[in-house]
């Protein structure tokens, strides 16, 4: 069983929101709602005491995290929150009776409710597209290569994501169909650099890059 996810690598993220406008766009995401919200940890002194300009700060991305433990799983009256067998954690509308009782244990705010339809949504990680193949659209469309998609069993080395644009005579369809992995694009990293948001207890799958120098305020 596959056991997919995203990692983010903060230092390349310029908070441009390109993956929260894409996902909005390819799922139909309702105005005033979101699957990804990109949040601004700073600005942050680089050491005690300093001021600006020597302060820093990064983006991070947060959305749904596809958790090992889900507590949105656990509480769901009507098994419509559940595990695929590719390890997402997916909503079926079709049994979802709108308690929001998910939305209520989620430690992390990412479920909301469809006013109209009545149910709860989420990032379901582009399943449409991960079915096919493809990667999630935010990964898709980040300008900056930041979003890396893959199965943890292969390793996070071995993340995939389009190869950049601005390779020569890199056309937009070649790029979509041609990966790079993590490990041969980004700056050299270590394992204690990949971080993940608060565990508590449900054991958050998506992780996030974020080399030494800058403090991890996830």
């Amino acid at each position: 069983m596959a056991h997919y996810a995203i990692v983010t690598d903060l230092n390349r993220c310029t908070g441009c929101l390109a993956c929260t406008v894409a996902c909005k766009a390819i799922n139909g995401v309702e105005i005033g709602a979101f699957w990804i919200k990109t949040l601004r940890i700073g600005p942050n002194p680089k050491f005690e005491g300093a001021q600006f300009p020597d302060v820093e700060m990064y983006f991070l991305p947060v959305q749904c995290q596809h958790c090992d433990n889900p507590e949105c799983v656990k509480v769901c009256p009507t098994e419509a929150s559940h595990i695929r067998e590719d390890g997402t954690v997916q909503v079926d509308k079709s049994k979802c009776i709108g308690c929001q009782f998910c939305a209520m244990a989620c430690p992390y705010g990412v479920r909301y409710l469809n006013e109209e339809e009545r149910v709860v949504e989420k990032c379901t990680l582009c399943e449409q597209r991960i079915s096919q193949g493809e990667l999630p659209q935010c990964v898709s469309q980040c300008g900056a290569r930041a979003r890396f998609f893959g199965d943890l069993d292969e390793g996070v080395d071995n993340f995939e994501a389009p190869v950049h644009p601005d390779e020569p005579g890199c056309q937009y369809d070649e790029m979509t169909k041609t990966r790079v992995k993590l490990k041969d694009y980004v700056e050299a990293y270590t394992p204690d650099e990949i971080h993940h948001l608060t565990d508590a207890g449900n054991d958050p799958r998506l992780m996030y890059l974020l080399r030494s120098g800058r403090k991890w305020r996830g």
